[in-house]
């Protein structure tokens, strides 16, 4: 399973950006998959996921802001990210757990900075 993550870059604070993460491989159709975010400095912690069924949970440091979505067919998830702050530079990884098995994706970095 190989996950490719793709979106990051620089933005303005208030700014938007959209990260999008392509699953490949043996993917099982019952899954849930996600994107966290680790800051420098800082432990990896969870943005939002979202399961096959389109149940969604997310950070209470981006609802409101940041929306997750998928396209189960394509095995890829979203996540729109709008009103960025300074303090969501991170590196934002993708996630897919499968079977009780995390897989992750390289990372992309994303810097909110005027």
């Amino acid at each position: 399973v190989q996950l490719q993550a793709f979106g990051g870059g620089l933005v303005q604070p208030g700014g938007s950006l959209r990260l999008s993460c392509a699953a490949s491989g043996s993917i099982f159709r019952m899954n849930n998959m996600g994107w966290y975010r680790q800051a420098p400095g800082k432990l990896r912690e969870l943005v939002a996921t979202i399961t096959s069924g389109g149940a969604t949970n997310s950070a209470d440091s981006v609802r409101g802001r940041f929306t997750i979505s998928r396209d189960v067919t394509k095995n890829t998830v979203y996540l729109q990210m709008n009103s960025l702050k300074p303090e969501d530079t991170a590196v934002y990884y993708c996630n897919l757990m499968m079977r009780g098995v995390n897989y992750w994706g390289q990372g992309t970095l994303v810097t909110v900075s005027s």
